[in-house]
């Protein structure tokens, strides 16, 4: 998509038309295969899953945020009649502990609950409600204690956790510690806890094999891990356990809990039964990984131009009770500390702590958003105080290529910021209120609203975020595909998981790319093909589909070989084109269904990205593979009598490489955007004493259609990362980190508040007693 189509795009609010676009291949809006189905209703979900003698299992879980677990009595559960298997944690016959990537998570409770939900003993019944009722029946017998729930208490706190509350804790120094500036803002921010909330609870189905495995159908993001997670904890060899992806009901990182499937194994294994859990909604909501709530203090030093000097701060996420991803999630939140703007001298201290409250770990943008946030409202503090226009000062600080970030990497990427801001900073405003009937007013607070027109005011404020693009600090990020063609149709495995992202429709358009097959099948996904790792950080379009574009090309070769060598020329002379296959001069020309004919091609490949490096001592390293950065101007109504807020329209631009797929890249942008809204203004699972109220989708406030503003694309930078297969970024991590930065800064606009926690609340937003 051009810059001027995207502009268009922006202009007339849909996708743009395509005229100069193929029908199929990179560049085209092609549909995703399972569209239809999902459409429908047919799309066969995990929550669907059904086997022949199929038990029911439910977990117990702690009705307590910290107690010690005195005794735990199945008795009168096992005697119930339906009831086929309890196990708690005597049962596991091998690792006792798991996590994703520090094992420190017990499979059930048994000394010590640590937080809410947790889980404590599971229960097979021939019924769904006989399983539920027995597992309520279990008697647990506890000594309540007192829960940490401060993260700055959990310094001086008894420890939680044989490791101890601290799990990571970065020092990051870059330049001269002396340096100030003429000018100095300080403020303090909070971020709220954000539940990934995905649109189907987790569900799963445990099958036990002949050979005394199982084999699990779960929808999992990252089946291999998830298979060693259950062998471990099984005593099994992975070989003996089997993963297999089912329909996943999107997701925005890691969705599930990571203990989840364990009940499920050790419970078919028990009853030589498959067993099927399927969790509520509550449990979900106490069972999986939250964004970090975190708490952010900073300073920022500029000189009287506003140019930045050098930035102070202090980073403390609340991991909760297990470490999860929190080294991982902190390493971004420092690194980023700074967003991405030239900064001489940047000294930042980051912490991750274990409490008593619910488990945090990976959720779309996990560390960038919450520190955009604070950044971004120091940008607006030091404006103010110099008396410059918001916009302005961020144009006059920002990052691009060749920068360094306060990691000592230097920016290798595009990084097109200056233009991304300069895109939305100049695009039109919406019309203001005053033009419109007022009975046709959209005010704070809806349709039926109890506001007034005249307490209403319009803030435009602006936001700069950036993220890394696959993992980081040394992550050995490595995929396999494998593509076949036979009979016209060719087909693509690899285990890369789509939640959502789009990538069986893009692993598509690249065979179709490459080989010009229009028919092209994706198989579904398990652990009997090679590893392709976790969906997240945009791993499967980078690493994942450069890997089919290897193996497709590796097929092509194979294709064109015999009929350069009969041509007496080079593969390099053919190419296809339309699905035809032609000579540099035009003298030879086939359909690329002939030249298939009667063939069975293959080629697997794997694509590995060049190595990163963990952060050392003092914060520094080459911790990234890539970046990916975005701009948003929000205009928000702001009632200042009641405190509600409207957002009227959300302007995006974003760097995004190359664009693979013009309608997806759109939707991804505009759920991004909208997941971002979510944060600033209604999203926040809240607790008391560690304990979560409200565990529904009644009580967690989730921005619907009717909370959607507009959102304009105003601007999408194609400058390809030439590191990167076809040059792409990652499209929907960017905009959730942005977005909720540019909300609050157009609050503040509003109102003159600080604004200094996310979600705004409306005592923040109020401007009149």
């Amino acid at each position: 998509m051009s810059n001027d189509a995207a502009t268009a795009t922006a202009e007339a609010g849909a996708v743009p038309a395509e005229p100069d676009r193929p029908p199929y291949g990179l560049g085209a809006s092609v549909a995703p295969a399972d569209s239809r189905a999902k459409t429908e209703g047919t799309f066969p979900y995990a929550a669907d899953l059904w086997a022949e003698g199929l038990l029911w299992a439910a977990v117990l879980r702690s009705p307590h945020a910290h107690a010690r677990i005195l005794s735990v009595d199945t008795s009168a559960a096992a005697e119930m009649p339906g009831v086929r298997a309890i196990v708690t944690q005597a049962d596991v016959p091998g690792a006792t502990t798991h996590g994703r990537r520090i094992t420190d998570r017990p499979v059930f409770a048994h000394d010590l609950v640590r937080h809410h939900g947790e889980p404590i003993a599971a229960v097979a019944a021939d019924h769904p409600d006989t399983a539920r009722l027995a597992a309520a029946a279990i008697a647990v017998e506890y000594e309540l204690l007192e829960p940490v729930t401060d993260p700055e208490k959990a310094f001086g706190a008894e420890p939680l956790h044989p490791d101890g509350n601290l799990i990571r804790h970065i020092p990051l120094r870059f330049g001269d510690p002396d340096a100030t500036g003429e000018v100095i803002v300080e403020g303090l921010y909070r971020i709220g806890r954000q539940d990934p909330a995905p649109i189907g609870a987790e569900a799963g189905l445990a099958v036990p094999r002949p050979d005394g495995g199982v084999e699990i159908y779960a929808a999992s993001t990252d089946p291999h891990s998830d298979r060693d997670l259950v062998a471990a904890c099984l005593g099994l060899e992975p070989e003996r356990v089997k993963v297999v992806v089912t329909g996943v009901p999107g997701a925005t990182g890691d969705r599930e809990d990571s203990g989840f499937q364990l009940p499920l194994g050790l419970l078919a294994l028990r009853t030589g039964c498959p067993v099927k859990l399927a969790a509520t909604r509550e449990e979900s909501f106490l069972g999986h990984a939250h964004r970090h709530p975190t708490l952010l203090r900073y300073r920022h030093h500029a000189d009287a131009e506003g140019r930045l000097v050098k930035v102070e701060a202090q980073i403390l996420m609340d991991a909760g009770a297990y470490a999860d991803s929190s080294a991982e999630s902190l390493a971004a939140a420092v690194a980023f500390a700074c967003g991405p703007y030239v900064v001489p001298h940047a000294f930042v201290e980051g912490w991750a702590v274990r409490t008593n409250n619910p488990p945090s770990g990976h959720v779309r943008g996990e560390g960038a958003l919450q520190v955009c946030a604070a950044y971004e409202g120091q940008m607006d503090k030091l404006a103010a105080k110099l008396g410059l226009d918001p916009a302005e000062l961020r144009m006059r600080n920002v990052l691009a290529t060749g920068d360094l970030l306060p990691t000592g990497q230097t920016v290798t990427c595009p990084a097109p910021v200056a233009e991304l801001l300069r895109a939305v900073r100049d695009f039109e405003l919406p019309g203001l209120p005053k033009d419109v009937p007022e009975d046709e007013w959209l005010l704070p607070g809806g349709p039926e609203g109890a506001g007034e027109p005249g307490a209403v005011r319009r803030g435009v404020g602006y936001g700069l975020g950036m993220v890394h693009m696959l993992g980081a600090e040394g992550t050995d990020e490595v995929s396999t595909a494998t593509v076949k063609v036979q009979d016209g149709t060719a087909t693509v495995i690899c285990a890369a998981v789509d939640t959502g992202q789009g990538f069986a429709t893009l692993a598509r358009q690249i065979v179709q790319e490459v080989l010009g097959v229009e028919d092209v099948l994706v198989a579904p996904v398990d652990t009997d093909q090679p590893p392709a790792g976790p969906a997240a950080h945009g791993r499967h379009t980078w690493v994942s589909g450069g890997a089919v574009e290897r193996a497709a090309k590796m097929v092509r070769t194979q294709l064109l070989q015999p009929m350069a060598h009969k041509l007496g020329m080079s593969t390099e002379l053919l190419q296809i084109v339309d699905g035809r296959v032609t000579s540099y001069d035009g003298a030879f020309s086939t359909s690329v269904a002939e030249a298939m004919a009667g063939k069975e091609l293959w080629a697997t490949a794997q694509c590995r990205p060049h190595p990163t490096e963990p952060l050392d001592a003092d914060g520094q390293g080459d911790a990234f593979v890539g970046l990916a950065f975005c701009a948003v101007r929000a205009v928000v109504d702001v009632d200042i009598e009641l405190g509600s807020v409207r957002v009227v329209e959300l302007a995006v631009a974003q760097d995004v490489g190359r664009v693979l797929n013009p309608r997806q890249l759109a939707a991804r942008i505009e759920a991004g955007v909208t997941q971002g809204l979510g944060a600033a203004l209604t999203e926040n699972l809240r607790t008391g004493g560690g304990l979560v109220r409200h565990p529904d989708l009644t009580g967690y406030a989730l921005p619907t259609a009717l909370d959607a503003p507009d959102v304009r694309i105003v601007k999408l930078v194609e400058e390809r990362d030439v590191v990167a297969p076809f040059g792409a970024k990652a499209a929907s991590a960017v905009p959730v980190v942005t977005t909720p930065a540019a909300i609050a800064s157009a609050v503040r606009a509003a109102t003159g508040r600080p604004v200094n926690r996310l979600p705004i609340r409306p005592q923040s937003a109020v401007t009149q007693p």
